[in-house]
């Protein structure tokens, strides 16, 4: 199975793409979408729309794993980010891919197995997890994090039905 993971943002989306293979895990690829910084709002949103797009049809994930809403105390960063996972859902059910959302502690708790655990606690786990050498871009490794989350939730229940 593959999964697209995202972790979406108005001015960085980070992507990272993961396999299920014989039991393991293994990283197809990530990166992230961003836009020159003068860029105006709605050519954002459709960059990471059409990039998403793109992506989906490059790497043919059978699901999207991406982080749930949050509350934030900015409600003008709150929206944009909205508008941003609002461009990644769409794609993917343009796309017809099956989409899964996680809280962030869930993420964090099935990467790092500590649900408050720091960004470098989950990058350097995903980086051990998918066996990468190289360095990770904060969102392209939050991307990994939420696709391997969602692995993990997926092997669990799988087991518990049998």
């Amino acid at each position: 199975m593959i999964v697209l993971g995202v972790d979406p943002g108005s001015h960085i989306t980070g992507y990272g793409v993961v396999e299920k293979v014989d039991g393991g895990l293994a990283c197809l690829g990530w990166g992230h979408i961003t836009s020159p910084k003068h860029t105006p709002f709605y050519s954002r949103i459709h960059k990471i729309f059409s990039s998403m797009v793109d992506i989906m049809n490059r790497y043919r994930p059978e699901e999207l794993a991406i982080e749930d809403i949050f509350y934030a105390k900015n409600v003008k960063s709150s929206l944009k980010l909205g508008h941003a996972r609002g461009a990644v859902l769409i794609a993917a059910v343009h796309c017809g891919v099956k989409i899964y959302e996680y809280s962030a502690l869930e993420i964090k708790k099935a990467v790092v197995g500590y649900g408050r655990a720091s960004k470098d606690q989950v990058r350097s786990m995903v980086k051990v997890i998918l066996s990468l050498e190289k360095d990770l871009g904060w969102d392209s490794s939050d991307a990994l994090a939420a696709a391997v989350c969602h692995l993990n939730w997926q092997r669990y229940e799988q087991g518990s039905r049998r």
